[in-house]
This record gives C-alpha cells, structure tokens and sequence, in this order.
C-alpha cells in the first residue's frame, strides 16, 4: 500500500490527484492552485472538479475574481475519501490494538523508519522494532509463535511487508548509548505500539 499517497493509491488517475489534494488540507483553494498541487493541467482539474461539485462531494465559493473550492468533509463520499487520506493513522490503531494479544507483551513494540515518518509507498517495508521481556529466550516457541501470529496478522492489515528486529531488554542500554546509532532514531522518532518508550529501555535491569 501507497502511505505516502493513499487516496491516490485507491482512486486512480486525475480524480484520485485531486481528491488527495482536498483531503489533505481544510484551506479553500483556487482551483489553479488544486490543479499545481495535483500536478494537472488547469482544465482536468476543473473538469473534475465540476463533477465532484454536481456529485455534492465539494463546494465552490466564489471570492472576487477567484473560485475556491474545498471538499464537504461532512459528505458521506467524502467521508469516505478522508477515511483513505488518514489510512496511516488507522492502520497503526488497528495492528496496535492487535499486539496487545502478544503473550508475554513486548516490553516494547515501536514501528520505526519510512512508515513512523509518514513517508511510506508501495514498495516500503514497514520497519517493527520488537523488545523481548526480560528473562524471555530468544527461542521460547510460545513467544515466537505469538509474534509471528501478529505479524502475519499485521501483514494483512497494512497490506506491506513487516520487517522485524527483535532484541533483548537487556540489550537496549548498549545499543541506545552507541553515538549516531539507528536506536537513537527509534527512540526519537518511533511510534510505540505496546509497552515501554525506546528511550526509557537503558534503565530497565
């Protein structure tokens, strides 16, 4: 799945462009500014534009000289559209309610990478950083078996390949205090799913 871009993903060609367009932003905008956005020329984006409008999807309002334009968002169609625009944002909700049913719960579970940054296409991986408990073996068949369990489930629902990297609690304070480390950038810029912040890890015994 297109993260970056989703609406777009879905609804392809001219009409997918401009509805990600107003999806993204509650602003009016000039429909010469939808078109430049949209990387259309002026007339397709009018075109479309005018359809949206005879299907009740957006309004125009007129203001001097310029026609802006900006989607009903309380429109059931729209509704629908701004569903795909935020598909990030619920796909997280949903694969985090599901880790909750890892057994024993992580003692983190931090997505991490193009998909924690918001930048995540078709073609991304999404990167899942996984921290076992304590004292939890790295091949306790029962632990393995309710990751992978969650990982395909996960899989399922984000549509893209889940990427893994499982570490120990115990390892954590190392890895965090290497300088310029990936962990850092866990730490910072993760998006924690179940259990502990990265960033308080190093004082877990």
């Amino acid at each position: 799945m297109d993260y970056l871009r989703p609406v777009e993903a879905i609804i392809p060609g001219v009409q997918g462009r401009v509805l990600g367009v107003l999806a993204r932003t509650e602003t009016e905008l000039t429909m010469r500014t939808v078109a430049h956005l949209a990387n259309v020329s002026a007339t397709r984006a009018a075109t479309v534009l005018n359809q949206l409008m005879r299907l009740g999807m957006v309004t125009r309002r007129e203001a001097g000289s310029a026609a802006l334009v900006s989607l009903v968002r309380d429109n059931e169609a729209a509704q629908a559209v701004l569903f795909l625009a935020g598909l990030r944002e619920s796909a997280l909700e949903h694969i985090g309610a599901l880790a909750h049913e890892i057994h024993p719960t992580p003692t983190s579970l931090v997505v991490f990478g193009s998909f924690a940054l918001g930048r995540a296409e078709q073609e991304s991986d999404i990167d899942v950083l996984v921290v076992r408990p304590a004292e939890m073996a790295a091949d306790d068949d029962a632990w393995t078996d309710s990751l992978g369990t969650w990982q395909d489930a996960a899989r399922r629902v984000v549509g893209n390949p889940l990427n893994l990297i499982e570490v120990g609690a115990e390892e954590m304070a190392s890895l965090q205090s290497r300088p310029g480390s990936v962990w850092q950038d866990v730490a910072r810029d993760g998006i924690l799913l179940v259990g502990m912040p990265v960033a308080e890890l190093s004082s877990v015994p």
